[in-house]
């Protein structure tokens, strides 16, 4: 049975940041869904399991024959389907066997099931390859399902695949779903896309205190995880009543302390103690009220750090909301209109031909279709970055585009700066407001911008478009979940729920179309 074993683990990265530190996690003959925060480890915890990493300490126990599925790399001018499939010598000695060019040693070795194999897992990924084709002529996808179907043929015990989906139209996507769902061996999945992560066994959290697994798909981790954030309500109720509790403990105790200490300053008033006894009896107050004082202080102390901590861990379970400022987007208002658009980078072979669209109100409309089929070519002549051939685009207020690179952010500025430079009537507080509650806070604010992963440069332009006095009348966005982690497609998806203005949205993820609540589904190709 396959199985992977990791005990002790430690791992420090060339830039001296640790990773790990004593992990101990196993996995076994299951699909396992591996999530985390983009920069917590997930692909190198697959490289070390692979063994292209060596661990700083610890070990990894692996059963059985791996297969790996990396992350997109780039083929050689020449490598095949063939190559990638490793039976380029297979197919060779086929083609002389039925040429009749192989000797009788070669023919007792020809493998006549080959070409079947090769084409049926082919046709598991939905794919209509021949051997012969360049891996060079080939979309980012369509590499990535050729990789898959690769694995498929060489039937590995444990497959250990890096964000399968990324970059995938849905019917790719739908394939490498398929493919998983129906994998009989074991898997370790690094991904953020939630439909696959459904077809799972069990998930793994990794942070950065460790590993936690939940026996189940995506959705029964989300009910964990529920239950979880409502037992850290509970300990948050719990523990601020313990700091009331304990204020007003102390209060009391100080309050009876000075009525018996009041008592006594009226009894040596009337003169009939001795001095001595008077100044025994004071100094023993003052003990008394000291040591309640210190008593009191522990208890408060202890009380404020228990609702620190709870505090604390409710931040990172809660799911973030945010509020903006309204569009005012009227329902009747044209937002934009395209009529008889043509376009692209070639006028003998226009991307986008007679394409007509009308945005009325607060509408969120989805682009999809297959790769290739010339969404982002249209979305550059939808807001001007493209002149068209022919046709003509109005745009009835003012629009912002958040492409994959975010490029309306300058990379040598920090956060706080490109918001002040793309919103210059908000006060400094303002800007700070915004940005804390796109959890940019304090010093976070002053992060360059080049600084940034993925996920926190488009959390960061989502914060400078859609946080100022006045958002866009319409939001464009390309692809705004890919190579982002799960933690940051929530934060941007309760962002664009909190827009009321007009959406129009490059996207193959179902889940976060159906989450900002897309009302309308235009299909390219």
């Amino acid at each position: 049975m396959p199985s992977v074993t990791i005990s002790q683990l430690s791992y420090t990265g060339p830039d001296g940041r640790p990773l790990f530190s004593d992990l101990d996690l196993s996995f076994g003959a299951e699909r396992t869904g591996l999530v985390g925060r983009n920069g917590v480890g997930k692909t190198t915890l697959l490289r070390l399991t692979a063994g292209e990493l060596n661990p700083s300490s610890g070990a990894i126990g692996v059963s059985g024959r791996v297969g790996v599925l990396r992350q997109q790399v780039q083929p050689g001018p020449d490598e095949t389907i063939a190559d990638l499939f490793g039976v380029r010598a297979g197919l060779d000695l086929l083609a002389r066997a039925m040429a009749g060019a192989a000797d009788m040693d070669e023919l007792a070795e020809a493998d006549w099931t080959l070409e079947a194999r090769l084409e049926a897992a082919l046709d598991q990924l939905a794919l209509s390859l021949i051997p012969q084709t360049r891996l060079s002529t080939l979309s980012g996808g369509q590499r990535t399902r050729a990789a898959l179907a690769a694995l498929v043929f060489a039937a590995p015990d444990l497959i250990l695949l890096d964000e399968p989906t990324n970059n995938l139209d849905t019917e790719g996507r739908a394939a490498v779903t398929a493919m998983l769902a129906g994998w009989r061996g074991a898997a370790i999945v690094v991904s953020h896309d939630r439909a696959l992560l459904e077809t799972m066994d069990a998930i793994v959290e990794l942070t950065g205190l460790g590993a936690t697994t939940y026996g189940g798909n995506w959705s029964f981790y989300r009910e964990r995880k529920a239950l979880e954030l409502a037992a850290a309500h509970h300990d948050l109720d719990v523990a601020e009543r313990q700091v009331k509790e304990a204020a007003r403990a102390a209060q009391q105790a100080r309050e009876r302390q000075a009525r018996r200490d009041a008592g006594g300053r009226r009894k040596g008033a009337r003169g009939d103690l001795p001095k001595i006894v008077i100044g025994g009896l004071k100094r023993q107050a003052e003990a008394t009220a000291g040591g309640l004082d210190r008593l009191a202080e522990k208890q408060q102390d202890a009380a404020a750090g228990q609702a620190q901590a709870a505090r604390a861990r409710l931040e990172v379970l809660a799911p973030f909301a945010v509020r903006l400022a309204p569009s005012g987007v009227p329902a009747g208002k044209a937002v934009l209109r395209a009529r008889d658009l043509s376009g692209g980078y070639d006028r003998d072979d226009p991307a986008i031909s007679n394409f007509s669209l009308d945005l009325i109100g607060p509408e969120r409309v989805a682009i999809t279709g297959p790769n290739g089929a010339g969404k982002t070519t249209l979305l550059k002549l939808l807001t001007g970055a493209l002149e068209p051939f022919s046709g003509h685009v109005q745009r009835g207020g003012p629009m912002a585009l958040l492409d994959q690179q975010v490029a309306l952010l300058e990379r040598e500025r920090s956060i706080l700066e490109n918001f002040r430079r793309l919103n210059p009537g908000s006060s400094e507080n303002d800007c700070r407001a915004v940005l804390a509650a796109f959890m940019f806070r304090n010093t976070a604010a002053l992060q360059v911008v080049e600084t940034l992963s993925g996920g926190e440069m488009l959390r960061a332009g989502l914060a400078c478009v859609l946080g100022g006095g006045v958002p866009p009348a319409l939001l464009v966005l390309d692809e705004p979940t890919n190579h982002l982690d799960i933690d940051a497609i929530e934060v941007v998806e309760a962002g664009l729920r909190a827009f009321d203005g007009a959406l129009l949205v490059v996207s193959h993820d179902r889940a976060f179309l159906e989450n900002i609540g897309v009302t309308r589904e235009v299909r390219l190709g």
